[in-house]
């Protein structure tokens, strides 16, 4: 007996708490909601959670971090380029976070969800839809700052084995020198991701 092709077919889209429904293949700006992000990226884990703390240290956690080490290293920049920043790793609140190691394995696949995700949030919110190659290598520069302090802060590395995988980024770029992280629960990282979007899309 034939099957029904509606039957049949895989489900590529995800149906978020806002009742929206991102299709994974073909992401539409009009089903990407901040709220939905935020929610998400909250309960995220950097570094597939082995890290120290009562809470997972989330990816709406280093969001902002990456956003403090770009405001530390360059002052001033347009509002545009920081909100590109805060939501360069966004499209993580739908395909999760992958530690490099694996993306490495999986290539180019991963890559094209990746960007089509990226693409979508980006007009959601008035962006272009591909980050400028200016801006991208800003946000790899303070995204390897901010890998630094959590890999050796929370992530168990030593200084020395830090500096050979994510460069050396001492000393610290102004005000981000004697930070401390601290993983925060959920709820409050979802809102400081949240107060941190508020401030710049006005």
């Amino acid at each position: 007996m034939m099957r029904d092709k509606a039957t049949t077919k895989h489900r590529a889209w995800q149906r978020m708490l806002s009742g929206r429904r991102l299709d994974l293949l073909d992401p539409s700006p009009l089903d990407v909601e901040i709220e939905d992000i935020a929610h998400g990226l909250a309960r995220v884990a950097r570094w597939n959670g082995q890290t120290s703390g009562n809470a997972i240290f989330s990816v709406a956690q280093h969001s902002v971090l990456v956003l403090d080490v770009l405001d530390a290293m360059e002052p001033g920049l347009p509002e545009t380029t920081r909100l590109m920043v805060l939501l360069h790793d966004a499209p993580e609140y739908v395909i999760g976070d992958m530690i490099s190691p694996f993306k490495a394995v999986i290539g180019e696949s991963y890559k094209g969800v990746e960007a089509r995700l990226l693409g979508a949030i980006h007009l959601r919110f008035g962006l272009p839809a591909v980050t400028p190659s200016a801006i991208k290598a800003l946000t790899k520069k303070a995204d390897k700052v901010a890998a630094f302090l959590e890999a050796t802060q929370l992530a168990g590395f030593g200084i020395e084995e830090s500096c050979r995988i994510f460069g050396d980024p001492r000393p610290l770029p102004g005000t981000m020198d004697g930070v401390r992280l601290e993983p925060l629960p959920a709820s409050e990282a979802q809102k400081m991701f949240l107060d941190r979007f508020v401030q710049i899309f006005r």
